[in-house]
C-alpha cells in the first residue's frame, strides 16, 4: 500500500527514520481511552473496538528544516505508548500518551517545542540473528522505574497487510495540542515493509503508567518493520491553518 498523501511541504519541518520497529497491541473499548483524547478527537474505531500500542524502534537522525540528520543526538532508541484517533477533518492518527527516549536533549526538546509526553529513560536494542530485544527503565520525570521488556522473533514477509494491520500502522500524523489549542502534526513516508512476529516475551508496566488499563492477556497483533524515512510537516489545527508562531510581547 503506498503511502497516504499529506500536506507535508518539499522542505519539511522534520525529517527522521525509524528503523527495527516491534509494534505490539491489545484491543481496548473505545470508551475507556475517549476521555484521554485531545479535544477534538475521538477514538478511531475498527469492528467496534479500538487499540493500544506500544511501539519500541531505534529513532535515526533526526534533521531540521531539510539538513542532514544528526548522527549522536538524533539517534536513540524509543518507546512510545499510544491510542488511535480521527479528528472532525477526518484525519486518522495516533495520540502519543508517553514516549520513552534515552537520550535527554531530544526528550527536553520534544517537550518543550511539541508538548509530547517525552520521558527520560535508560534504554537498549540488541538483535542475534532474527531475535531483537528491546528494554527500556525510566528515568525522569516518572514514574520512576516504570520499565519495559520486549523479544520478538521475526517472521515472514507480510505482502499484502489484512485491514487491521493497515489500521495499526498506516498513520499519518499526531493528534496533540499546542498552547491549549487542537493541532494535528502531519507526516508522510513510504508504505511500510511489514513482517509477522512472534512475541518471547513482554515484561512492562509502561501502558499503565500511561494511564491505561493494564493490558489482558497476549497482544493481538505483532509485528516488525526495518523501518522507514519520515518527514513531518509543520503543526496545523483542526481547521487545516498552519499553528501561528507566538509573537514576543
Amino acid at each position: 500500500m503506498s503511502a497516504e498523501p499529506s500536506s507535508v511541504p518539499a522542505v519539511p519541518l522534520l525529517t527522521q527514520a525509524w528503523l527495527d520497529l516491534a509494534f505490539l497491541h491489545w484491543a481496548v473499548d473505545p470508551a475507556d481511552v475517549a476521555p484521554l483524547l485531545p479535544p477534538g478527537t475521538v477514538p478511531d474505531e475498527i469492528d467496534g473496538v479500538t487499540y493500544v500500542g506500544l511501539v519500541a524502534f531505534r529513532m535515526h537522525r533526526t534533521g531540521w528544516f531539510g539538513l542532514p540528520g544528526i548522527p549522536y543526538l538524533g539517534t536513540f532508541p524509543e518507546t512510545n505508548v499510544r491510542l488511535y484517533s480521527v479528528d472532525s477533518e477526518g484525519r486518522r492518527g495516533v495520540v502519543f500518551r508517553s514516549l520513552d527516549a534515552s537520550r535527554l536533549i531530544a526528550v527536553a526538546t520534544a517537550r518543550i517545542v511539541f508538548r509530547l509526553p517525552y520521558v527520560w529513560s535508560r534504554m537498549d536494542i540488541t538483535r542475534s540473528g532474527d531475535t531483537l530485544a528491546y528494554t527500556s527503565t525510566r528515568r525522569r520525570p516518572g514514574p520512576r522505574g516504570a520499565r519495559s521488556r520486549i523479544v520478538i522473533r521475526v517472521g515472514e514477509r507480510i505482502g499484502e497487510p489484512t485491514g487491521l494491520e493497515h489500521f495499526l500502522t498506516a498513520r499519518w500524523g499526531v493528534h496533540g495540542t499546542f498552547f491549549g489549542r487542537p493541532v494535528f502534526l502531519p507526516n508522510a513516508h513510504p508504505s511500510w515493509p511489514l513482517r509477522r512476529a512472534e512475541l518471547l516475551d513482554c515484561d512492562e508496566d509502561l501502558v499503565v503508567a500511561a494511564g491505561l488499563p493494564a493490558p489482558v492477556g497476549d497482544p493481538v497483533s505483532v509485528l516488525y518493520s526495518a523501518g522507514v524515512a519520515v518527514r513531518f510537516g509543520r503543526p496545523v489545527t483542526r481547521h487545516g491553518d498552519d499553528v501561528p508562531r507566538r509573537r514576543r510581547t
